[in-house]
């Protein structure tokens, strides 16, 4: 494995710069926001470096959610905003810290994110090779205590992958929780705070020549997402999620287990015989996409010994 800095760099006027991005003096400023935990970091040293982006700047609140301000633009200048912001703002961020499938990516991109689910502190990969992510995985699972640590693998190729961390050759997502919108937690800031500092601790180590031996990994691999009961013609909720299922996420779910509370009073139960895990329950960015939580199957990855090959 060569020699790799966890930079995050951006092109500007045709030449490749750096900006310091995790190596820092302690210094941070949180912002929160709908289903994105933006950490600004201050005071930048020089080992490590990369460049911290917002994904989506500009905000309007409404009601429980943040939605995009769209304003209607001059006619000259229509064809400019053709595109919705989501899809101009993504296709700057690839320009900014890849181009995705290119030796000019970014090395690593870890994409900061909070939810309403009770989620513990998961980390997120697409796939399940590659070893430096899982790495610093079971070392966070290793050096924090005051939360479960999981890891979800989504399995899905990095091509077909939409996530900011998809953009870079290592990267996957911290997701916290749970964290209600519009409010700012500081256990749950402190956590975040936490696994950030202890990555960062992991690429100093790495790029410093420090062995780390292979081993086991526990993690959890996504196999579907479930709705909610609804109306057959309105298509609206006709239960929620089961107390006695709420707030449990990655329990283990065995056939006869309560999942839903229909208004009626019934009980809508687990029917399948494989005993699977869910995750993201009650995830309040996932009622417009029709999901009630996800399933998942418990796994153990075998992870090889790593160290930097410096030139």
């Amino acid at each position: 494995m060569s020699q790799w800095q966890s930079s995050i760099s951006c092109t500007r006027s045709g030449t490749r710069t750096s900006v310091g991005f995790s190596a820092i003096e302690k210094h941070w400023r949180i912002e929160a926001r709908i289903g994105l935990m933006v950490v600004m970091l201050q005071k930048l040293k020089n080992d490590v470096s990369g460049v911290l982006v917002t994904l989506i700047p500009q905000w309007e609140r409404m009601g429980n959610r943040i939605y995009i301000i769209t304003f209607t633009k001059p006619k000259q200048n229509r064809a400019k905003y053709s595109s919705p912001y989501e899809v101009r703002r993504a296709q700057e961020l690839n320009n900014l810290l890849g181009l995705k499938g290119s030796t000019d990516a970014t090395d690593m991109i870890c994409d900061l994110h909070n939810t309403t689910s009770n989620m513990g502190l998961t980390l997120i990969r697409y796939t399940s090779s590659d070893w430096v992510t899982l790495h610093i995985c079971k070392y966070l699972q290793t050096k924090i205590t005051k939360v479960p640590v999981r890891v979800l693998v989504l399995d899905v190729p990095i091509s077909d992958a939409h996530n900011l961390e998809s953009v870079s050759k290592h990267g996957f997502t911290l997701e916290i929780g749970p964290q209600p919108h519009g409010v700012v937690r500081a256990d749950i800031y402190i956590i975040m705070k936490e696994a950030v500092d202890l990555t960062i601790d992991w690429i100093h180590k790495f790029n410093s020549g420090t062995v780390f031996e292979g081993g086991d990994v526990e993690a959890f691999k996504f196999i579907k997402s479930v709705d909610y009961p609804r109306d057959p013609e309105t298509r609206t909720l006709t239960a929620a999620i089961h107390p006695q299922l709420q707030d449990r996420d990655f329990c283990l779910l065995k056939q006869g287990d309560p999942l839903f509370f229909k208004f009626s009073g019934e009980t809508v139960k687990y029917e399948e015989e494989e005993t699977l895990h869910p995750f993201f329950i009650n995830e309040a960015a996932y009622y417009e996409k029709g999901i009630a939580f996800h399933l998942g199957k418990k796994l153990t990855l075998k992870i090889p010994t790593v160290q930097v090959q410096k030139d």
